[in-house]
């Protein structure tokens, strides 16, 4: 296992969580991107949302460099979205990324997606294997297995909870965001 197997799972099932959230409610991000200036709908939404699903769930599962290749572009195409939008000053009450109001893009937010794209990006251009998780040959004791996973899911709902809660718990918002 490498040291970004952890970091990888985590920001892959967030993806996937996002994705699943969005075709479930797509009129929040069809709504931040025709405030943006982009193409939208609800259809065009949800199959966009199941791609960024499938993949992410794909990647979860074998985190093949062209997976780990997919999850990186996605993650930096969320960061040059809420980028565009807070340099613009577009007032979004959300980026769209998890399908609900009150997901306000920041800084933070697009910082978090940099971090996540490296991420990705540093699996995509490993070895053949690098990054993969397969549960039945990690290292280590079955309590040892288990620990790996729940720190990883912590760490998918730390970054959820950074992206979505962080910036109302705060109070602090970007000065190009409106409510």
């Amino acid at each position: 296992m490498t040291a970004v197997a952890g970091p990888f799972l985590a920001i892959a099932a967030l993806l996937a969580a996002g994705g699943v959230l969005k075709v479930a409610r797509p009129a929040t991000t069809a709504k931040a991107l025709e405030t943006m200036g982009l193409p939208s709908s609800p259809s065009l939404v949800r199959v966009g949302a199941a791609v960024e699903a499938t993949v992410a769930a794909a990647a979860v599962v074998w985190a093949a460099p062209a997976l780990a290749a997919a999850v990186a572009m996605s993650y930096a195409g969320f960061a040059g979205f809420v980028l565009a939008a807070l340099r613009r000053g577009v007032p979004l009450s959300s980026c769209g990324c998890f399908g609900v109001d009150d997901t306000p893009p920041t800084y933070g937010h697009v910082a978090l997606n940099l971090v996540a794209a490296a991420v990705a990006t540093t699996v995509a251009l490993g070895s053949s294997r690098a990054g993969l998780v397969d549960l039945g040959r990690l290292e280590g004791s079955v309590l040892l297995r288990c620990v790996f996973l729940v720190v990883t899911a912590a760490c998918a709902w730390l970054a959820y909870v950074a992206l979505t809660l962080l910036p109302q718990v705060l109070g602090r918002r970007s000065p190009a965001v409106a409510r």
